[in-house]
């Protein structure tokens, strides 16, 4: 199976633009070290802004972040990435339904992109994020079966996959800068066609991690 891929964004609101640069070299101070707003010292454990205008993260203080906590904060240019980690041990997702959505490896992540108006699916690449054309009537199928997705916050939220070999998949809600943050994983470690076993452990670790903040709820359930 071929995934269709779309071209690096160009700063005009496509969100794959916004990963690259992300993860780009940049000279700038490590990330932990410095607030983006504010330039008070932070530690490695820190709050994230998005910029909604460039579909850049920044990473905050307490106070920078709990500015725009509050929805049109800043005249909605900002917004405040939440913290929560969901899990829905009854979560639906079929084989079946994982290959109409057109995602040529078992670990991916999508999220409402409020500039484009739709959900875009991303998954980790030795290239980076790469994005996968999202068929609209399998997400549509997807959301019917898991009401929870619902209430995923556009922009800062997204849905987190994982499909270990003849395992169920793993599902979870969780914040965009943790997507961010297995794409540094992937495009760092992966080795050769199948990534090799440093890659994977390295993966394996970071969704025990994931596995480990999650709170666990019902697909109807309000968090």
């Amino acid at each position: 199976m071929t995934a269709r891929h779309t071209s690096p964004g160009n700063g005009d609101g496509r969100p794959l633009g916004a990963l690259q640069r992300f993860l780009a070299p940049q000279a700038r101070k490590r990330p932990g070290e410095m607030c983006e707003m504010c330039a008070t010292d932070i530690g490695d454990e820190h709050s994230h802004v998005v910029n909604l205008e460039n579909r850049n993260l920044m990473c905050t203080c307490r106070p920078c972040y709990l500015l725009f906590t509050a929805k049109g904060a800043a005249g909605g240019k900002f917004r405040a990435v939440p913290e929560r980690f969901l899990l829905d041990p009854n979560f639906r997702l079929s084989n079946a339904q994982w290959d109409e959505l057109q995602i040529p490896v078992r670990v991916a992540f999508f999220f409402c992109n409020s500039a484009l108006d739709r959900v875009v699916a991303f998954y980790p690449s030795p290239a980076g994020a790469t994005e996968s054309m999202l068929p609209l009537g399998a997400w549509q199928s997807l959301v019917a079966d898991n009401p929870l997705l619902t209430q995923m916050e556009p922009d800062v939220e997204a849905l987190l996959v994982y499909g270990r070999r003849d395992a169920p998949f793993e599902c979870y809600i969780v914040p965009i800068a943790s997507c961010y943050e297995l794409t540094g994983v992937v495009k760092r470690r992966w080795k050769g066609f199948d990534g090799g076993q440093e890659a994977w452990r390295d993966i394996d670790a970071f969704f025990a991690g994931v596995r480990e903040k999650s709170h666990p709820v019902s697909d109807r359930s309000t968090p």
